[in-house]
């Protein structure tokens, strides 16, 4: 079923007056290294526009204080590095912050390269996750990343068709219905829900589709993704926090995410024409994408 204005307004977590941050979910982002520092920025800017309570980056250390000077309504968690990667020494950090701050969900993947950390962390994790860009790349290198994932938590993942091709070893259909069961087939072995990225974004539990109808040639851009990730997280965050943390609110978060995603992309190509928006644009248009879908 095509996404309406009016199911997305149905779907988004509620904002009861007597909330405090903690009310809203609290999101680790795990994103960025040398070259791609702004990966992690975006994501985290995105979480919190949504609406999320609160949101730590971890990052390579070196990165850190760009990254705080860049976006000081966030938390840091320095990791260890080498060569400008999160190094395997980050599990251990990433696993005693998890311990000691509980956060309600992660985001894992953007920027990343090819950290070697990042198996090594998915196998040990248990927290509802997004799962997007080089984690679903590092996923794709291994014998069978089912048994990784292995339905130990709920999940989202958010691959391109670049990704989507590398996880399923096989070149994915440019047709709607080709693009729905490559869609599904990944959520067969992750057992979780899966946002095939582009022209109309599939969006499945392997059950339920959604096709999305917001969205054009102006988020054509890099770190458009970054932002769609952290927008799907921040309104995870929220409705997991209120619901619970399932396929069902990961669902309507992705639903939403996409949605809203799309259409921030639209208002500001309208403001800014489609060849000259910015992902961090593409957040900026969140007030009036809210404001458009929550209208009586």
């Amino acid at each position: 079923m095509r996404s309406t204005r009016a199911l997305v307004k149905s779907f988004l977590p509620p904002r009861p007056k007597n909330a405090n941050k903690g009310t809203f979910g609290r999101v680790l982002v795990i994103a960025g290294s040398e070259k791609m520092a702004g990966a992690g920025v975006l994501c985290a800017r995105a979480v919190l526009k949504t609406g999320a309570g609160l949101v730590t980056l971890a990052l390579p250390k070196s990165r850190q204080c760009v990254a705080a000077a860049a976006l000081p309504e966030m938390l840091t968690l320095p990791l260890p590095e080498k060569e400008g990667l999160a190094s395997v020494r980050a599990v251990p950090v990433l696993q005693k912050f998890i311990l000691q701050f509980q956060p309600s969900l992660l985001l894992i993947g953007p920027g990343l390269s090819d950290a070697p950390f990042i198996i090594p962390f998915l196998k040990e994790n248990t927290l509802p996750s997004v799962i997007d860009a080089d984690a679903l790349n590092a996923l794709s290198r291994q014998k069978d990343f089912a048994e990784i994932l292995g339905g130990r938590f709920p999940l989202v993942c958010t691959p391109h068709p670049g990704e989507m091709k590398r996880l399923l070893k096989q070149s994915v259909p440019t047709g709607e219905a080709g693009r729905v069961r490559a869609a599904k087939a990944l959520c067969a072995r992750t057992v979780g829900v899966t946002l095939l990225k582009g022209f109309h974004t599939v969006i499945t539990d392997g059950k339920a589709v959604y096709i999305n109808p917001t969205g054009g040639p102006a988020l054509a851009k890099a770190g458009s993704g970054d932002t769609l990730g952290g927008m799907i997280a921040g309104l995870w965050a929220q409705s997991g926090t209120a619901e619970g943390f399932s396929l069902k609110t990961a669902l309507k978060a992705a639903v939403c995410g996409a949605y809203l995603h799309g259409l921030c992309g639209d208002l500001a190509a309208k403001r800014l024409t489609d060849r000259c928006v910015l992902a961090s644009d593409v957040a900026d248009e969140l007030p009036r994408a809210f404001k458009r879908v929550l209208a009586r």
